[in-house]
């Protein structure tokens, strides 16, 4: 076996988390994959013999990479901002990055809940790196200190503030999420009762239902239009679906024999169930911070 073959074996077994280190960071799968081919090649063009510690020297590049890159769209974001208020344009609130593909932003929607997604995009790039890397991944401060070129000491007061705003959001989460429970538990409970009409009345008329396509492997949908259709493929099912948070979000995860195999992300207006995301692509179902909750 090569050097380089094992080189790449090597970093192959950390890809899975520094792909969900970057997607919490940059909250999106393609800047995240991005940012970690770019440490993989970053390490072919290194002395590899002369890392110690291979997990925690990709960590730092990938952290390092990250926060480049949210300082450059917050670059570009307040640039844009000066141009439109030059031309005497108010600008909508967006909190997609510049340039964001439609995919882009449906993956920063599933990785973290409307909330918590508007107070990360308060935070600067570095209360952003710190916050996600040790409360979220449990890297010490010492080596974040290295990562955003602050103190140890200033590196813990950027995770301090960047913590007590996000705290703030869960709270108002919480509320939506008590909401948010009622639905699931109706919905579930009409689904494994196999009560159809029950179903109906859960359902926008137009609710869709889009499936990623290890889902669509799993016997789903790609995509699914109206109430009848999805409540009757719905129907009689969901006997090993549960009730779990979701990045903070009440949404339902399918765990036959206490494995998970598929998060619903739910979209719900006015009572009723407007959309639901099935994700089943396991690299997507690690990046999410999820528990269940008690049914």
């Amino acid at each position: 076996m090569t050097g380089k073959k094992i080189l790449m074996d090597e970093f192959e077994a950390h890809r899975a988390r520094l792909n969900a280190v970057a997607f919490r960071m940059l909250g999106t799968r393609a800047e995240a994959e991005d940012a970690v081919q770019e440490a993989w090649l970053r390490l072919t063009r290194s002395d590899s013999e002369s890392i110690g510690n291979l997990g925690g020297w990709l960590t730092t590049v990938v952290g390092r990479l990250c926060l480049d890159m949210l300082r450059a769209r917050k670059s570009r974001r307040e640039d844009s901002l000066d141009e439109m208020q030059n031309d005497m344009f108010r600008p909508e609130p967006s909190f997609a990055s510049p340039g964001a593909s439609p995919e882009d932003e449906l993956a920063m929607a599933d990785s973290v809940g409307l909330a918590m997604l508007t107070v990360l995009e308060t935070l600067t790039p570095g209360e952003r790196v710190a916050f996600v890397l040790h409360d979220v991944f449990a890297v010490p401060f010492d080596k974040i200190a290295d990562i955003v070129g602050r103190s140890p000491d200033a590196t813990r007061q950027l995770a301090s503030r960047a913590r007590r705003r996000v705290q703030g959001a869960q709270t108002a989460d919480r509320i939506d999420n008590a909401r948010r429970r009622q639905v699931v538990d109706a919905f579930l409970a009409a689904a494994r009762g196999g009560d159809f009409e029950a179903l109906l009345t859960m359902l926008d008329p137009e609710v869709v239902l889009r499936g990623d396509a290890v889902a669509v492997k799993l016997g789903g949908h790609a995509e699914l239009h109206g109430a009848s259709a999805v409540a009757e493929f719905f129907n009689g099912s969901a006997q090993a679906a549960r009730p779990a948070l979701v990045d903070g979000v009440m949404d339902v995860a399918v765990v036959p024999g206490g494995k998970l195999l598929l998060v619903l992300r739910f979209e719900i207006a006015g009572g009723r169930i407007a959309g639901i995301e099935a994700v089943a692509d396991p690299s997507s179902i690690a990046a999410f911070d999820l528990s269940l909750a008690e049914d």
